[in-house]
């Protein structure tokens, strides 16, 4: 998974069940007991996401997630023993990604490890992505500023919103696997139900209309148990 992780939290024994939970999980893990050794190990590891407890010896977890979302987009998950509904605002508000309170079940803090590195894998490849403004494809050219796609004879083909969003995810991630739940983080203004199947009747959509046979896709491929995979080279114009 090659993601850095840094736990933040006065209580060794906690920092080292994370250490070894979330080291067999596939990260790179280091701790720290208080925000001076946070900022230490900052500059160290360079984290990709920081679980962060509220009380510290020298200083309010709080302050130090503020300070952090000044200058870094880290992932950053809360970790506390108190359940005031306050602080949980309060800490969403100043950019936290989570919030999870002690005690706490290993498997679902994972979940949220993943969730939020997930989320942050795919940010970096968006920004990667933004200078790019004409995406080429098979026999189609995508224009990611216009939401236009054409083919080579300069057909236009209508798409809409969803059907751009979606097609645009898969072009910026094209030979990567995408589950549905990264496909539904990527398409906005919609509600979507993690337990329907929107996203198979989107791709759907979308595959009869840049795909010769819809019935046997050569682009927009099913990965079996996993999601789907634009399965095309793609290039750009800037």
């Amino acid at each position: 998974m090659d993601a850095n992780i840094l736990v933040v939290d006065d209580d060794v024994v906690l920092c080292n069940l994370l250490d070894r939970y979330l080291t067999a999980s596939g990260y790179s893990v280091k701790t720290a007991t208080n925000g001076e050794e946070m900022y230490r190990r900052i500059k160290q590891q360079q984290p990709d996401l920081i679980i962060l407890d509220l009380k510290l010896p020298d200083s309010h977890g709080l302050e130090l997630a503020r300070e952090l979302r000044k200058v870094s987009d880290v992932g950053i998950i809360i970790l506390t023993g108190n359940n005031d509904a306050v602080d949980k605002v309060v800490g969403l508000e100043i950019g936290a990604d989570d919030y999870i309170s002690k005690p706490f079940n290993e498997r679902e803090l994972l979940a949220r490890v993943r969730s939020i590195l997930r989320r942050i894998s795919l940010d970096e490849a968006k920004d990667d992505s933004e200078a790019k403004t004409t995406a080429r494809f098979a026999d189609w050219i995508l224009d990611l500023i216009a939401h236009e796609l054409t083919n080579s004879s300069g057909h236009n083909v209508d798409l809409t919103s969803y059907e751009f969003q979606l097609l645009s995810t898969f072009v910026t991630h094209a030979n990567r696997v995408l589950t549905r739940d990264q496909i539904m983080e990527n398409i906005t203004g919609r509600d979507w139900n993690p337990t329907d199947r929107s996203v198979d009747v989107l791709v759907g959509k979308l595959r009869k209309k840049i795909e010769k046979d819809p019935h046997n896709p050569l682009l927009i491929k099913t990965v079996r148990g996993a999601g789907y995979k634009f399965t095309v080279t793609v290039t750009y114009n800037q």
